[in-house]
C-alpha cells in the first residue's frame, strides 16, 4: 500500500489554521495532506462533508481530528479507503453517543463557564444556539501556551460552534473497525482528560499522553506529527 493521505479535521472555534504546524511539517516531510473545512453544524453533516472529501480521494486515507473534530472522524471514518484515525486532544464517541454525553460523565472543563451563546434558530431547532468562548478566557482556557498577540488574533476570529453539533449522537464508530491511535493533553482545559482517555480505552487506541494544553497542535506540534507518522507506518505495516 501506498503511504496514506493524511487528512486533518479541526475542531469547535477553529478552521484549518488550527493543524498549520503539523501540516507544514507534514508537507516537508512529503506526506500527502488535505486539511478540510468542518462546517461545525452537526455531527452528521460534518461527518458528511468530511466524507466527501475522504472518498473523493484514489487511495488509502488516514483521518486525524483534534477535539470535536474527533467525534466527525469517527462517523466518517467509516468510509472504505480510511486505514486509520488518529485522536489529538478528541472525543471519541461511541454509536449512539455525543460529545455533550461523554462530557456529562466528568467533571466540567473550564470552558463550560466561559461560553457565549447566541440564537440560532433552524428547522426542527428553534431553541438552537451558537457557541463560542469569551474572547477573556480564550488564552487561558482554550489557546493556554500560545503567544498571547497570537491568541487574541485567533479570540476575534473564532469559528462559532452549533450546540446541536455538540449535542447529536454519532451514527457509527468507526473505531471498532479501524486502527487507532490517541493523544491525551493532561493540561487540556477544554475538553477534560478524563474524557479523552475514556474514549481511548474504550477504542483500544494506541495512546500517548503529554503534559500540554488543548491546542497541542500549535504547542507540541512535534508530538503530534510523531504520532501520526507512527500511525502511518502502521497502516502502510500492515497492508505488506
Amino acid at each position: 500500500m501506498s503511504r496514506p493521505t493524511i487528512v486533518l479535521v479541526h475542531g469547535a472555534f477553529a478552521d484549518a489554521a488550527s493543524w498549520t504546524p503539523v501540516t507544514r511539517a507534514l508537507l516537508d516531510a512529503g506526506h500527502p495532506v488535505i486539511v478540510p473545512p468542518n462546517p461545525l453544524r452537526t455531527l452528521s453533516g460534518d461527518a458528511e462533508t468530511v466524507r466527501r472529501v475522504v472518498e473523493a480521494v484514489d487511495g488509502p486515507v488516514l483521518l486525524a481530528g483534534h477535539s470535536y473534530g474527533g467525534a466527525v472522524i469517527t462517523v466518517a471514518g467509516a468510509a472504505e479507503n480510511v486505514v486509520g484515525l488518529v485522536y489529538v486532544a478528541a472525543y471519541a464517541p461511541d454509536e449512539g453517543e455525543s460529545p455533550a454525553d461523554m462530557d456529562a460523565r466528568y467533571p466540567a472543563t473550564d470552558l463550560r463557564d466561559h461560553l457565549v451563546a447566541l440564537p440560532n434558530p433552524t428547522p426542527g431547532r428553534e431553541d438552537g444556539v451558537d457557541l463560542s468562548v469569551a474572547p477573556d478566557a480564550f488564552l487561558p482556557v482554550f489557546a493556554a501556551g500560545l503567544d498571547p498577540r497570537i491568541a487574541e488574533v485567533l479570540a476575534v476570529s473564532q469559528r462559532s460552534f452549533a450546540d446541536a453539533a455538540y449535542t447529536e449522537a454519532a451514527s457509527t464508530a468507526a473505531w471498532r473497525v479501524k486502527p487507532s491511535w490517541g493523544m491525551v493533553a493532561t493540561a487540556d482545559r477544554t475538553v477534560q482528560p478524563d474524557v479523552q482517555r475514556h474514549g481511548y480505552e474504550r477504542a483500544g487506541t494506541h495512546i500517548v499522553e503529554i503534559d500540554g494544553p488543548h491546542l497541542a497542535m500549535q504547542t507540541h506540534p512535534r508530538d503530534v506529527v510523531a504520532l501520526i507518522e507512527t500511525a502511518v507506518s502502521a497502516t502502510v505495516a500492515a497492508a505488506a
